[in-house]
């Protein structure tokens, strides 16, 4: 069996710092758009900005929770996280979709009961298109900051607040053009439709989040060619055969690898434990960011493998 306890993923504290960097982007860049569509939504009497506003407020929540969780990744294993922190930022990633549905459902609420009770008779000011044009120029700047920072650092929580604010845009843009028309026809009914739709957005954002992490945070397989191209490794060495058992998870942004080979039963222990360093230098050439590699290595023909988990290469075929 061979073990290396090490990862070889880029700094973690360079990781870390970038993580910080982009919370504290996000954190004054949404605090100054929440705060100016909040007080115009206030001020103007206009559901569709106030629900903007509120979504926002839910990007600034996020960066304050990134900011928390990247001061939690960085610090080192120990005896009770013998795997280390990294798995904080992705359960921190999964209670902001939580934060984000409950934001939309209140958006929604809002809305209907707007609708319901005939209370949309004013027309939005002007000011609100202003405002309005002035969030998406800032969101676009900060979700593009937000990708940029999020792929260099392989984080999936930056990189899920940098496409939860691409559907910031959207909304907001929607908002844009429902206001001009409400503005444009003398139509104030459009302003809690479109808080509505809006509402609708935010909450199915939410839940695609809340799938997506929940995969990864159960473990699950994200990705087919992983494992394709982990197979295909050890298949490259000379001495090694038939993986199977194979199981992969994510940790923060690097992969932890287990699985079984089979070599011929009449090597020594010395010349298996050789292959199975081979086949793990071959995985650390096909796959980057490995946390972790565990080869279990059984001699050749070792009977039929009967094992209810882990993957082999003709469950991909």
């Amino acid at each position: 069996m061979s073990k290396n306890v090490q990862p070889d993923y880029c700094d973690t504290t360079k990781r870390t710092r970038l993580v910080k960097i982009a919370a504290i982007i996000a954190l004054v860049g949404n605090l100054v758009l929440a705060a100016a569509k909040l007080i115009t939504g206030f001020l103007s009497g206009s559901l569709a900005v106030l629900g903007d506003g509120i979504d926002s407020s839910t990007d600034v929540a996020i960066a304050l929770m990134a900011l928390a969780v990247a001061f939690v990744i960085d610090r080192p294993s120990d005896k009770k996280h013998p795997w280390g922190h990294g798995r904080a930022e992705t359960i921190a990633t999964v209670g902001l979709s939580f934060i984000v549905m409950i934001a939309g459902f209140q958006l929604l609420l809002s809305a209907y009961h707007a609708l319901a009770s005939g209370s949309a008779t004013e027309i939005p000011p002007n000011m609100t298109l202003l405002v309005t044009a002035f969030s998406i120029a800032g969101k676009l700047l900060l979700a593009l900051n937000q990708w940029k920072i999020g792929k260099k650092a392989g984080s999936a929580m930056i990189l899920a607040n940098a496409k939860n604010m691409t559907t910031d845009i959207a909304i907001s843009a929607s908002v844009l053009l429902g206001l001009g028309a409400s503005i444009l026809f003398h139509l104030p009914i459009l302003d809690p439709v479109i808080a509505l739709l809006v509402g609708l957005w935010v909450m199915k954002t939410a839940l695609g989040m809340f799938m997506e992490l929940n995969l990864e945070l159960m473990d699950g397989n994200t990705d087919d060619d992983l494992y394709r191209e982990l197979f295909e490794a050890v298949n490259s060495v000379p001495g090694a055969g038939n993986p199977h058992r194979a199981r992969i998870r994510k940790i923060a942004a690097a992969w932890d690898i287990d699985l079984d080979i089979e070599v011929d039963g009449n090597k020594t222990v010395t010349e298996a434990h050789a292959i199975a360093c081979g086949v793990e230098k071959a995985i650390r050439c096909k796959i980057a960011d490995i946390y972790d590699i565990v080869v279990h290595v059984e001699p050749e023909g070792h009977g039929e493998h009967t094992e209810q988990f882990g993957l082999c290469a003709k469950d991909f075929d």
